[in-house]
């Protein structure tokens, strides 16, 4: 075969005009959705001495209380030894357990969250003397299994119903150093055998989009101009007096429902009705508080469940748990327009300080954030009006939203249909 007739080969033409142009920073016409920015990792050590042995942890804040780990992360560190006479074997070791327990009754559920341990040296794996310093790393799982079902590894967090019967219910993580000695070494007592110490889990999150821009009303009317980035819920006051009108109230908040511990909760709130009845609910409306601070019957709060089930029983055909709800934020108010027939409110709700995780479900327990509407006036019998409660599933994050692509997790909506909390705890 001569060579004129091998098949040959030509590149298909390049068309240059077709192939996109890149730029460090948006154009005009364009818009950034994430940036990807490095964050600090911390660069102290949490370290925990006995006598012959240290447990030195990396990467922690500087002068924290506790170590704090988040989702799937390293727990890296270091066992030191003073003496190393007498020693067999240097273990470290991470744990984490689920403890429900009903306290009236005694039953008790535990799971196990987590357990992982590595032999950083051995005497009868190794023929070199034992050092004084080894270095370990332990990676925490991002789930786990109570045997019925799957479910996120839940954060560090305790919860407790005072009451017959009454609960407690602890999660709570642990990381070790074990250090092993012969036994001559143990009666001679070169020191503990083993340093631990708890440490927060903490996996962090964030809302998918930020904080819409606050509602805007329309000009010379009571209606507030509908906004896709506002959920509305309505609701209504009966009224109980003689010529009085219900009153309709309309209460919008964001319409993703998911929010950061850290930022106040905004919300607007509208009351409807004839001026008689709105006369007669000033007393117990947003506004009297100015004059009585401790008396406020209208309030928005953010409410948290907390379900505990430990008794693995049925009673009339129906799964018995037992729970409690607590206030965890409140809402302030500001008054922003009246008209004839309406009162219109605006406001913020702070959740306190002390709350650092959001919801969650894990092996018999279940954590549940709710923001309330309520009107619940002192004495039911002789008030205008009926009491009235307004009840909405949220969802609360670690972080707030943020436009530098964080590694939080996003959180986005995603709510099934609640069982509200009810006042009873």
């Amino acid at each position: 075969m001569s060579t004129a007739s091998l098949p040959t080969y030509a590149p298909p033409p390049t068309d240059f005009a077709r192939t996109p142009t890149y730029s460090a920073e948006p154009q005009a016409y364009e818009q950034r959705l994430a940036l990807n920015l490095p964050t600090a990792r911390p660069s102290s050590d949490f370290v925990k001495q006995a006598k012959n042995v240290g447990l030195r942890l990396f990467a922690q804040e500087n002068n924290a209380s506790l170590p704090v780990y988040g989702c799937g992360a390293d727990v890296e560190g270091a066992i030191t030894l003073a003496k190393t006479e007498g020693i067999t074997s240097v273990e470290a070791k991470i744990e984490g357990n689920l403890i429900l327990r009903e306290v009236a009754a005694g039953g008790t559920t535990a799971h196990k969250l987590c357990l992982s341990r590595v032999t950083l040296w051995s005497k009868d794996s190794s023929t070199e003397p034992c050092p004084r310093s080894l270095k370990f790393c332990l990676t925490l799982p991002t789930t786990f299994n109570d045997e019925k079902d799957t479910y996120p590894l839940p954060p560090t967090h305790n919860v407790h119903l005072a009451g017959m019967p009454g609960f407690n219910a602890t999660i709570e993580y642990r990381v070790s150093a074990i250090v092993s000695y012969t036994k001559a070494a143990t009666v001679l007592r070169l020191g503990n055998g083993t340093v631990s110490t708890p440490f927060v889990y903490l996996p962090r999150s964030r809302p998918a989009v930020p904080l819409p821009p606050p509602m805007r009303q329309g000009r010379n009317s009571s209606k507030f101009i509908e906004d896709d980035d506002w959920r509305l819920s309505e609701a209504v006051m009966k009224a109980r007096l003689a010529g009085g009108k219900d009153i309709h109230c309309q209460f919008y908040i964001p319409a993703t429902r998911v929010f950061s511990v850290t930022e106040a909760v905004p919300f607007h709130v509208m009351f409807q009705s004839s001026a008689f009845s709105l006369a007669a609910f000033l007393p117990y409306g947003p506004t009297a508080s100015i004059l009585a601070p401790n008396k406020q019957f209208t309030r928005v709060r953010v409410l948290r469940q907390s379900i505990v089930d430990v008794r693995n029983e049925l009673i009339s055909g129906t799964k018995t748990d037992m729970w409690r709800v607590d206030t965890i934020g409140e809402g302030e108010f500001r008054h922003a327009g009246d008209g004839p027939d309406w009162l219109c409110f605006s406001g913020e709700i702070r959740l306190d300080k002390g709350v650092k995780v959001g919801g969650f479900k894990a092996g018999g327990l279940n954590i549940k954030d709710f923001i309330e509407l309520s009107m619940i006036p002192p004495e039911p019998a002789r008030a205008p009006f009926s009491e009235m409660r307004l009840v909405i599933p949220i969802r609360l994050t670690t972080d707030p939203w943020s436009s530098d692509g964080s590694t939080a997790h996003a959180i986005i909506d995603d709510f099934s249909t609640p069982s509200p909390p009810s006042e009873r705890a």
